[in-house]
């Protein structure tokens, strides 16, 4: 069964210091989210793509992003939420109304600001969603991490247990529900899907990601972004 993908955009990216919203800043000449949305929508294992936006960008988006680009799987824009969170639970309801409820129906999230994924990945991780039911994209932590209180260093984890989050993250459809809804009724937010299923006791499984799929948050990230994409395209050339 092929995936249906919610791609939250709707973040004002305030550590950007841009004049407009980060998933519209453009790298080589197209909009961040088009790069993103594109991954995508050129992949026969993805049915359907729902955008997940501020409601006051739909035109922009509509016309600059789907129809400029050709984006044809593109089921329909979702309202964004307050925080990410709010976001996916709405692109859930479309999914919802739209019938992509069913039992092994694989799910995608990924943020809108990773234009870098390589989308090869993409049967594996499709694999493990349907072997496990949840799985995200990890890299291993390179630094040493530091828990700090108050500005003093509290503890030390030992890096060989750490592992940094990345999007995609995938579930099967009812997995991914109930973890909504459990969080909801608990009142519990988090930063990523996963925690979600983590706090229901749900297993979910690390694939190996890759350090280039970056999350572009602040203008040190658009440079890199803009340098990493000249490097896979002059090996690609």
């Amino acid at each position: 069964m092929k995936a249906a993908v919610l791609v939250p955009a709707a973040g004002l990216g305030r550590r950007m210091g841009a004049s407009i919203s980060k998933q519209y800043l453009e790298l080589h000449g197209k909009p961040l989210l088009a790069h993103t949305l594109s991954l995508f929508d050129s992949h026969p294992l993805v049915e359907s793509i729902y955008p997940i936006v501020p409601a006051e960008d739909f035109t922009f988006c509509q016309e600059q992003i789907i129809e400029r680009f050709g984006l044809r799987k593109v089921r329909r824009l979702v309202q964004g939420g307050a925080e990410r969170q709010d976001s996916v639970r709405n692109g859930l309801v479309a999914l919802r109304e739209d019938g992509y409820t069913e039992a092994q129906r694989p799910i995608l999230i990924h943020d809108g600001a990773r234009p870098l994924f390589n989308p090869a990945q993409l049967p594996a991780l499709l694999e493990v969603i349907r072997e496990v039911g949840a799985c995200i994209l990890a890299v291993p932590v390179k630094d040493t991490i530091k828990r700090v209180a108050e500005e003093l260093i509290v503890a030390s984890p030992e890096r060989k247990f750490l592992w940094q989050a990345q999007t995609p993250q995938g579930f099967l459809y009812p997995l991914l529900e109930q973890a909504f809804a459990e969080a909801d009724r608990a009142g519990f937010r988090a930063t990523d899907d996963a925690s979600l299923l983590e706090r229901l006791g749900r297993p979910v499984r690390i694939v190996a990601g890759d350090y280039r799929n970056i999350k572009v948050t602040t203008p040190e990230d658009l440079v890199i972004a803009t340098a990493l994409l000249d490097s896979m395209e002059e090996k690609s050339a």
